[in-house]
């Protein structure tokens, strides 16, 4: 029986910045980010059978999807004040075991407007844990290498869009998407909570005076930290608008113009990898 400490044993020192441990760090900070943003995408391959099931419009059952992205948004502010004040993993847990338990309930959902609740408040909320506060956590422990670093971070994600699609779409032609969902969220639990054990060492305590200095520096173009952050929020937005159609809808209509839902899932994770 794997027993997860959440006691924090050491803070990180200025020699891990750019060391072995940093490069390992990375790598289990993007195995984690590729397991826990299958929030992300397995609605998308689950949106066919949703329709099915439920006899509803394909606006009507797209609302999973729009909730679970607005308990990403919104989790992901409450995720980087919990990582601010307690470090990544003891958030990073409490958002493991609601991926787990937000599949469990989507699976034991009686109606689409249940199902969507709990992907928005359990799946989308546990899904950001493994996005922006990884990215965050990450530039802490490089200087010379720090933008591939949080580029490889940010990458995580896409690498779950590449991996989980076909996976889940399988799993739903073989075994029904309820079956599924309880699947994915057993799965999650077993494999993210031991890995967590990597990342339990803080960030080196220097980086907070770095980071100080970060903030007191003048924005690009002559803009405020604040105006800064506000202009990229409204490009982000706009960015995924411009993506719904191509990345949400592109295994449900796949299986409208008869290739099927299976191609589908093969385009959306040949797209998603292309882009990682």
């Amino acid at each position: 029986m794997i027993v997860l400490s959440i006691a924090e044993p050491r803070r990180g020192t200025p020699q891990d910045i750019d060391s072995a441990y940093a490069w390992y760090r990375l790598g289990v900070t993007v195995l984690l980010a590729t397991i826990g943003g299958v929030g992300m995408w397995s609605v998308v391959v689950t949106l066919p059978a949703w329709q099915a099931e439920f006899d509803v419009t394909r606006a009507a059952v797209s609302l999973p999807y729009t909730l679970t992205m607005l308990g990403f948004g919104g989790g992901g502010i409450l995720m980087g004040r919990l990582v601010d004040r307690f470090g990544v993993v003891r958030p990073t847990i409490g958002a493991v075991f609601a991926l787990g338990l937000g599949y469990i309930a989507v699976a034991s959902a009686p109606s689409l407007w249940l199902l969507a609740l709990a992907q928005g408040l359990f799946i989308g909320i546990g899904s950001t844990a493994t996005f922006g506060p990884f990215m965050a956590d990450i530039s802490y422990w490089f200087e010379r290498r720090r933008g591939i670093a949080v580029t490889a971070a940010a990458a995580g994600n896409y690498l779950a869009g590449t991996f989980w699609p076909p996976v889940v779409q399988h799993f739903i032609a073989s075994e029904g998407w309820r079956r599924t969902h309880i699947g994915i969220g057993l799965f999650c639990v077993a494999t993210m909570l031991p890995l967590l054990l990597a990342l339990r060492r803080r960030a080196p305590a220097h980086e907070a005076a770095s980071g100080a200095m970060i903030a007191a520096t003048p924005a690009t173009f002559g803009l405020s930290a604040r105006s800064l952050q506000l202009l990229l929020s409204i490009a982000g937005v706009g960015c995924c608008v411009a993506m719904s159609m191509p990345q949400v809808h592109i295994v449900a209509y796949c299986g409208d113009l008869g290739y099927g839902t299976a191609r589908g899932a093969q385009m959306l994770s040949l797209m998603l990898g292309s882009a990682s």
